[in-house]
């Protein structure tokens, strides 16, 4: 089911799948240039329609329906307008496509209040579909979704814990907060994460710790941005993920044209789609992560299978991964990190 869904259109870059058990979910990031994305995304939902049933569905997560909450997210040189445009333009497709009834979610209106039931749906309902419920559609900038096991605390006061983190609730800057109760008795405190710049998840643990919790098991949920990376964000940076994709498109296009200069290319391509889609969080490792996906748009070019959407993946990747170089790194590589510059 989970591969029918992200692999229900063949255009997009699936950059992760991440199934949850206990949440009984699963987050499949895709990229693409905003036409292939958005009939991506109408094909996954459609395929989510297809093969899931609300009536038979159980979870701990609160959710509205079968394709629960679909964000559109600007990367590179994209921005938030873009993104609205395109979420508005998908909302109203997938209603009029598939008759799911869709609700349009943003700083105006929460996720929260929708799946408290204090909002109707703005395209369909105010029925649901029988099977699939509804969709949240959206445009947000990156978020981190952040997942703390608490092994000494209970549920009632891992809830009281998480609403005194809440932004909402005069707690951390840019944290959303739910406590659950998972099988075996575990408790996780589960949070996203809307200003990275104020609050990554080093600082949501630091804030723990100050409090005196003991922090059990930490996960992220999805990819993260690399400007936000700790450890538990190794091997799930966003921009490594992006300019994997990249290179794996990249090889494919090599494999097309077929000669053997090109398909020794491929199989170089592939083994740096790898690389990529495994950096870890280290200083040194971003700022040649940066590297790595810079130089990869000359490849490309003088091999004659470069396009847009891949050159702007790649520039996505070389400068977020840039962006992460703390001052220390950047003092210590200076000419490495001019050079890098000069490229992007």
């Amino acid at each position: 089911m989970i591969a029918a869904i992200a692999g229900a259109h063949t255009g997009t870059h699936v950059l992760d799948v991440d199934p949850d058990h206990d949440h009984h979910r699963v987050v499949i990031s895709m990229a693409a240039k905003s036409s292939t994305l958005l009939d991506g995304v109408i094909a996954a939902v459609g395929a989510a329609v297809e093969h899931i049933d609300m009536r038979e569905h159980a979870g701990v997560h609160p959710r509205v329906g079968a394709a629960d909450v679909v964000p559109f997210v600007p990367l590179g040189q994209s921005t938030l307008a873009d993104a609205r445009e395109l979420a508005r333009e998908a909302g109203e497709r997938i209603w009029s496509e598939l008759k799911v009834p869709v609700y349009f979610y943003g700083e105006n209106r929460p996720l929260a209040d929708i799946r408290a039931g204090r909002a109707q749906p703005d395209l369909g309902g105010p029925t649901l579909h029988p099977t699939a419920g509804a969709v949240s559609v959206g445009a947000r900038l990156a978020l981190v979704a952040f997942n703390v096991l608490l092994p000494e605390t209970d549920i009632a006061t891992a809830r009281a814990l998480a609403r005194s983190l809440r932004e909402s609730e005069a707690g951390m800057r840019g944290v959303q907060a739910l406590a659950f109760q998972l099988s075996g008795g575990r408790v996780q405190l589960s949070m996203n994460l809307f200003r990275l710049d104020q609050t990554p998840p080093s600082a949501v643990v630091a804030e723990l710790v100050r409090r005196g919790i003991t922090i059990g098991e930490q996960e992220l949920v999805g990819l993260c941005p690399a400007i936000a990376a700790g450890e538990v964000a190794a091997g799930r940076l966003l921009e490594g993920r992006l300019a994997a994709a990249a290179a794996r498109a990249g090889a494919v296009k090599c494999r097309s044209v077929g000669d053997e200069e090109h398909l020794a290319l491929a199989v170089r391509l592939e083994r740096e789609a790898e690389g990529l889609a495994a950096l870890g969080v280290d200083q040194q490792v971003l700022l040649t992560g940066a590297e790595r996906a810079a130089a990869l748009v000359p490849v490309l070019r003088v091999a004659q299978v470069m396009d847009g959407e891949l050159e702007a993946m790649l520039g996505a990747a070389a400068r977020g991964l840039r962006a992460a170089i703390s001052p220390g790194t950047e003092a210590a590589n200076a000419a490495r990190v001019a050079a890098l510059d000069a490229r992007l």
